[in-house]
């Protein structure tokens, strides 16, 4: 069983995926935002094509620690597709995943043009792969 990892930009979605031994992260699709019933079904498919037990979805915490409306609609739509898809649907705290990533990015010298690109797969790998990592760390 795989995990799938979601970066809810206002634009574009990133989409990640772990390997079959929830090991590492891998980026895998950026979806276009969308209405939200197309969007579930998106996120089905992959599902069902990875064999998917586990989403996890970045959650854009404020820097005080607060939810914010942003944080607020990504609960909301983890609930959504937790029913929806009858499988287990996590938050996690994705602050600085975007800025980590886009700094690799600059410091790899990509182009401005490629990171906008990217971005926001990538931040769905890392947000995967810090779930990840805390879920073996749990079983030391």
């Amino acid at each position: 069983m795989r995990v799938l990892g979601l970066d809810m930009g206002r634009k574009r979605i990133g989409v990640a995926v772990s390997d079959t031994l929830g090991i590492t992260a891998q980026p895998l699709a950026l979806i276009e935002r969308t209405g939200r019933k197309r969007l579930t079904e998106k996120i089905k498919e992959f599902v069902q094509k990875y064999d998917v037990n586990t989403i996890v979805i970045g959650l854009p915490i404020r820097m005080d620690g607060t939810c914010g409306r942003d944080a607020l609609e990504v609960k909301e739509f983890a609930e959504t597709l937790q029913k929806a898809l009858s499988l287990t649907v996590v938050t996690w705290d994705e602050r600085f995943s975007t800025s980590a990533v886009t700094r690799t990015l600059i410091e790899g010298d990509v182009r401005r043009k490629k990171r906008k690109m990217v971005v926001d797969k990538l931040s769905a790998t890392y947000i995967l792969q810090g779930y990840l990592d805390s879920q073996r760390h749990k079983h030391i």
